[in-house]
């Protein structure tokens, strides 16, 4: 079985569960190992929280093609997708903001580490970290519980429950 998790704002703040039907955005993010098992959490200085590498699925991309791009962009490596994990919504009904993630699960591959962040990944300070899979999971269910920026939240939510997938369905990562 596949991941497919709605988050809404009754998991993040509680309240309602209100979906949201038309799709603002579509992402593609995941775990990527390194050649110990390790994954690769992207560290945001400026506000002290952790994030699995990815983000937004360009115009003429298709998933696979955005999330190597993204891994690339965020930690400098290229990668292989080792399988395709589901797909993460995130109803943000405050913003009225939904975002649709494909997730998947991937190995880096020996390149130079040649980082290309944008403004905005710059200016939070993005730093490519790697850990143990467990203490990945626990940094990132951290950063959910301190995090206090409302769409900041659902992100924290959704890459734990992406590395908590991974972690109970994947026999590539134990």
């Amino acid at each position: 079985m596949m991941l497919h998790r709605i988050i809404t704002d009754f998991d993040v703040i509680g309240g309602s569960k209100d979906l949201l039907e038309r799709v603002d955005r579509y992402g593609a993010r995941g775990v990527l190992l390194d050649e110990n098992k390790k994954i690769a959490l992207m560290y945001m200085k400026k506000v002290d929280l952790f994030k699995l590498p990815g983000g937004g699925i360009e115009e003429d991309e298709n998933s696979e093609v955005a999330f190597l791009r993204e891994i690339q962009e965020e930690t400098g490596f290229e990668c292989e997708i080792i399988e395709e994990l589901g797909i993460v919504e995130e109803h943000k009904n405050i913003n009225k903001f939904l975002q649709l993630s494909y997730c998947f699960l991937a190995s880096k591959l020996p390149s130079d580490q040649n980082q290309s962040l944008s403004k905005n990944e710059q200016e939070l300070g993005f730093e490519l970290q790697w850990f143990e899979l467990d203490h990945a999971l626990r940094l990132l269910r951290q950063s959910f519980k301190k995090c206090e920026d409302y769409s900041m939240k659902f992100m924290m939510l959704r890459d734990a429950t992406i590395l908590e997938y991974t972690i109970k369905s994947s026999t590539r990562v134990n």
